[in-house]
């Protein structure tokens, strides 16, 4: 049995009896590689059909549930975390300029591209017109070149 196919026979098998918190599970969650990490997640889909982040929503309300599956989807995939992120920030009343900054700046010259591009999916509106929806000045300008909005 490979490491990854037994990892996620572990994962499964403490999820299922709600053993959140086990050292295992933090273990295999905080000490793999990303290509590791990604191989476990799949075989963990296709041996018990459902991904993992789907399993453990079976406490919406626990905390620790949902710092584990926004781990799970920050390291799987990013550019739909973030998006979040910023969706969040910018539909605040008023928006949460620290948020929007620490993702913009962060991941300006990481992955702002399908940052963008899921925006764009998730909320039929593109980034660069959202934040200059939500801001002014020189903030707006600083934030629209750093995603690459052209003539910022």
């Amino acid at each position: 049995m490979t490491l990854a196919k037994s990892e996620a026979k572990i994962l499964h098998d403490k999820i299922s009896d709600k053993h959140y918190t086990d050292e295992e599970v933090i273990r295999i969650v905080s000490t793999r590689s990303k290509a590791q990490l990604n191989a476990t997640l799949n075989h963990y889909n296709t041996s018990f059909g459902n991904a993992i982040n789907k399993d453990l929503k079976a406490d919406p309300s626990d905390e620790f549930l949902k710092l584990l599956r926004a781990v799970i989807k920050c390291f799987t995939t990013p550019e739909q975390y973030f998006e979040k992120v910023l969706r969040q920030a910018i539909n605040k009343l008023g928006s949460d300029e620290w948020a929007l900054t620490r993702v913009v700046t962060t991941r300006a010259e990481v992955d702002m591209v399908r940052i963008k591009e899921a925006y764009q999916r998730r909320n039929s509106i593109p980034l660069e017109q959202a934040i200059a929806k939500d801001t002014s000045g020189d903030y707006e300008k600083f934030l629209l070149a750093l995603i690459g909005a052209g003539d910022a």
